[in-house]
């Protein structure tokens, strides 16, 4: 099924044709360069099952993104529920992860952009999106799609001396 179109992609449900390309995803150092490691295969199948679990209880979740040329799938945009305890949550993220091979290209803007109005749609009255602070790429997205900056935090699943621990948190009112 297809969600929604953009000039350059599609974002719609998974098919199980993604998930091994989808595990080789996250299994790339480039792609995984701003997380704590990258997944095995059976991480990435217990996140996509938690993706798929997501779509059936809210209706909305982590859209697989293809190319609309080719039909390649090249990764995820969409919505999540905030899985800690934060001073903002509970809550709704916006969030991307895409194949190194398809960064810097403005795909995670265009199709993050799309995902704004599906989640306005959706009766989503604010989103949050955060990222280490180091990962200067994604927090450029963030300020791409007209979010602003709400502060930093320590991440809470994060050892306080990890280089990932400290996260900067944008939010956006729909």
């Amino acid at each position: 099924m297809i969600v929604i179109e953009t000039d350059r992609l599609i974002l719609r449900s998974w098919k199980q044709g993604d998930l091994p390309l989808f595990a080789e995803m996250n299994k790339d150092s480039r792609v995984m360069r701003y997380f704590p490691a990258t997944l095995s295969d059976a991480e990435t199948e217990a996140f996509y099952n938690r993706i798929q679990n997501e779509f059936d209880s809210k209706g909305w979740g982590l859209y697989a993104v293809e190319i609309k040329s080719t039909g390649e799938f090249i990764g995820y945009v969409g919505l999540h529920e905030i899985g800690f305890d934060a001073d903002f949550t509970p809550g709704v993220e916006i969030g991307w992860r895409l194949a190194a091979d398809y960064h810097n290209q403005g795909y995670a803007t265009e199709a993050a952009k799309a995902v704004l109005s599906l989640a306005k749609s959706a009766g989503i009255e604010r989103l949050f999106s955060f990222t280490a602070k180091i990962n200067a790429p994604s927090e450029r997205v963030m300020q791409k799609i007209g979010m602003v900056k709400d502060g930093e935090f320590m991440h809470p699943n994060l050892s306080d001396d990890s280089p990932l621990c400290v996260h900067v948190l944008y939010k956006i009112d729909l």
